[in-house]
């Protein structure tokens, strides 16, 4: 396991990686994996009132975990798995929307998603899994 590489992005995931004993991302030959982004604020973990802002936020945070993991974004996602407790055309709508704006309009990743009951932090209606194809191997930050 020495040749896995852990990673936390921001000061909100360190204490989650502390209480659960858990990683945010790792990275695995040439991929990194996220765990699962929700949409909280990075440094204090608040969650928005908005749906679409808090989908916005998991998608942003998606994007500096792989960051944090030495990764380009969410460019060199290849499978998304999408775990939500809210099925609306807002979440829809709000999905679609970020998907063209982080992926781009080019780039369309494999999207599983899944409706939950609940998810790991309380109050999160939205959480996202990502891998990533990594072949140029760039250092972790």
């Amino acid at each position: 396991m020495s040749s896995l590489q852990y990673f936390d992005y921001s000061p909100f995931t360190r204490i989650l990686s502390e209480k659960s004993h858990y990683s945010q991302a790792v990275r695995v030959g040439d991929r990194i994996e996220c765990s699962g982004q929700g949409g909280w604020d990075p440094e204090t973990g608040a969650i928005p009132t908005s749906l679409t802002s808090e989908i916005e936020q998991a998608f942003a945070n998606v994007d500096a975990c792989l960051r944090s993991a030495g990764g380009e974004g969410w460019r060199q996602v290849y499978k998304v798995n999408l775990y939500t407790t809210e099925l609306s055309e807002e979440a829809f709508t709000a999905w679609a929307a970020c998907m063209r704006k982080w992926a781009g309009e080019e780039h369309r990743p494999l999207l599983t998603g899944v409706a939950v009951a609940g998810l790991g932090v309380p109050g999160m209606r939205v959480e996202i899994e990502v891998v990533t194809h990594e072949p140029e191997g760039r250092e972790a930050s």
